[in-house]
């Protein structure tokens, strides 16, 4: 039987410490009343010459949609005089998603697990990697034109068990394996 994961996610969220009252009211405005199958919560730290700024993504996923909300803190600038924090949240149907892309980094040494990062693409992001076109001839000295990859990149998360701990990469991991049974169509194997 699933269960509802909300109070464990606003909990997460609490113990974080970062500005909690705002993330989870961005956070309960995006959900709109919907319940959570899995979720991920990540605190990210930033280096900008002598300051630190922080950054949190909570990802979370409910029968029907992703929503990712993401706050930021930012120096004064021409929009506010003082330091603030921003919060935006972004929903994106089930029935959307065209991928989920999981990369595990394994220890040689000890075979752990020590990274691994999610992609979700549902098309509104694309990356494209050109490169010269060659043909085999080393002597040729034509214009091939170019060739290149396009690549989903809507969204990507990357923990690691040395900064994140082990139990944020099996969330990691949790959630990528919830939302691949969805985006089947199918509900079983969801918890």
């Amino acid at each position: 039987m699933r269960r509802d994961r909300r109070s464990d996610v606003f909990q997460e969220i609490s113990r974080s410490g970062y500005h909690p009252q705002i993330v989870s009211e961005g956070l309960q405005d995006a959900l709109a009343g919907e319940e959570v199958r899995a979720h991920v919560v990540h605190h990210e730290p930033t280096f900008d010459r002598d300051e630190v700024r922080r950054h949190m993504t909570v990802l979370v996923l409910t029968d029907t949609r992703v929503v990712l909300v993401h706050t930021d803190e930012h120096p004064p600038d021409d929009l506010l005089p003082a330091p603030y924090t921003s919060t935006t949240s972004e929903a994106v149907a089930i029935e959307q998603v065209r991928s989920v892309v999981v990369s595990r980094m394994v220890s040689a040494d000890t075979q752990d697990l020590a990274e691994a990062v999610m992609t979700i693409g549902w098309g509104a992001v694309s990356r494209i990697d050109l490169e010269p076109a060659q043909c085999s001839d080393p002597e040729c000295e034509a214009d091939h034109g170019y060739t290149g990859n396009l690549t989903g990149d809507d969204f990507s998360l990357r923990l690691s068990a040395a900064a994140d701990g082990g139990s944020a990469l099996e969330r990691l991991l949790e959630f990528a394996r919830v939302l691949s049974v969805a985006t089947t169509g199918s509900r079983a194997g969801q918890t």
